[in-house]
């Protein structure tokens, strides 16, 4: 089982840096970060963690393709492949529906699935030989190349996906895997090992080879209440981007959640833990002591074939920048590191990767 973090770059670089020199000391596969204007630039943080660690990997969880040029998305990744010598890899999707909203971008009318592998397809052309000729539907190129070339021979590139069944069936298909985000129950990651199998085997591939990701917002600590409090202060902001059928296989009702997402859409981020019961956030998070985490983890998601935790690792920093409340008890972002790599990576240390 690889264990990962994915963070929203909002700290301080320094300590952030720190953070992703710890996780390197302690064995976790990758670091990713979101790709996304409201945060600091993963692409420049990583480039700056790179000579300061040795085996994680980095990359965009994920960058969206409506946002990012997909040949810009190729150029930087290649560039990060560089710098790292060879650990970096890419993970492309639509875009964050709030985020896309303030670009005055409606998300259901950019045509999301086909133009996502559209896109995949010019990323993978471009890392791949350097060069493109293209005369799609979404994007074209005639002769476009660049000295920006990746060390390994394969640069991964994979899709994230909530919504479903093609997405995953694409995924299975066409990339080197996917990154499922914010699902929490068995029913949700059954749907997306069973779709990323059908597409696997409409091509001939093996499924078991790829990147089987579940993205999940995730609290750790000797304080339950306190880890769930941190993971419950973030389920709002999350939740915002979970479409109505994702909901659903989460056992979820969306109309559940129409006040929160409005309290998040105002930036009443505090309002929206208000309104989110903890009854509510325990379905959309993994958090508590690693005791209970291990125990949700293994009894939802990696039962399920899946063979990658993506950790959204919350702590009580990240509340505060969000939402300026005050977690007392919550472990921080490099205790939880210490608290996944002691007492909770052990526990599926006899699982397939």
């Amino acid at each position: 089982m690889r264990f990962s973090f994915v963070m929203l770059p909002d700290y301080p670089l320094d300590d952030t840096i720190e953070s992703i020199k710890l996780a390197d000391e302690l064995g976790f596969y990758g670091c990713y970060a979101a790709d996304e204007t409201w945060h600091k630039d993963l692409w420049l943080l990583f480039a700056a963690a790179a000579d300061k660690t040795t085996n994680i990997r980095f990359g965009p969880s994920l960058s969206a393709i409506t946002l990012r040029e997909p040949t810009l998305i190729a150029q930087a990744t290649a560039t990060l492949d560089e710098l790292t010598g060879g650990r970096a890899e890419c993970v492309l999707g639509s875009g964050n529906f709030g985020l896309l909203a303030q670009y005055g971008i409606d998300w259901a009318k950019t045509k999301p699935l086909s133009r996502l592998k559209e896109a995949h397809h010019v990323v993978r052309t471009l890392l791949d030989e350097g060069a493109i000729t293209y005369d799609g539907e979404f994007f074209s190129y005639n002769g476009l190349f660049t000295f920006a070339r990746p060390v390994q021979e394969r640069v991964p590139v994979k899709l994230g996906a909530m919504r479903g069944p093609k997405s995953f069936q694409a995924a299975g298909e066409l990339t080197d895997g996917v990154h499922h985000a914010l699902s929490y129950t068995r029913q949700a990651y059954e749907y997306m090992v069973e779709n990323v199998r059908i597409g696997a085997e409409r091509a001939g591939r093996d499924a078991d080879s790829l990147d089987l990701g579940a993205w999940i917002v995730f609290s750790t600590g000797p304080d339950s209440r306190a880890a769930k409090d941190a993971a419950r202060a973030m389920v709002g902001l999350y939740a915002s981007s979970m479409p109505a059928e994702q909901l659903a296989r989460n056992d979820v009702d969306p109309a559940d959640l129409t006040d929160i997402i409005a309290a998040v859409g105002e930036g009443k981020v505090d309002r929206a833990f208000e309104l989110t019961s903890p009854e509510l956030a325990d379905k959309l998070s993994v958090a508590g002591t690693p005791e209970e985490c291990v125990k949700k983890i293994k009894t939802e998601i990696t039962s399920t074939g899946v063979n990658h935790l993506v950790l959204a690792i919350t702590d009580a920093a990240l509340v505060k920048a969000f939402s300026g409340m005050e977690l007392p008890g919550v472990a921080t972002m490099r205790d939880q590191l210490r608290l996944v790599h002691d007492q909770v990576m052990p526990a599926f240390a006899d699982q397939p990767t």
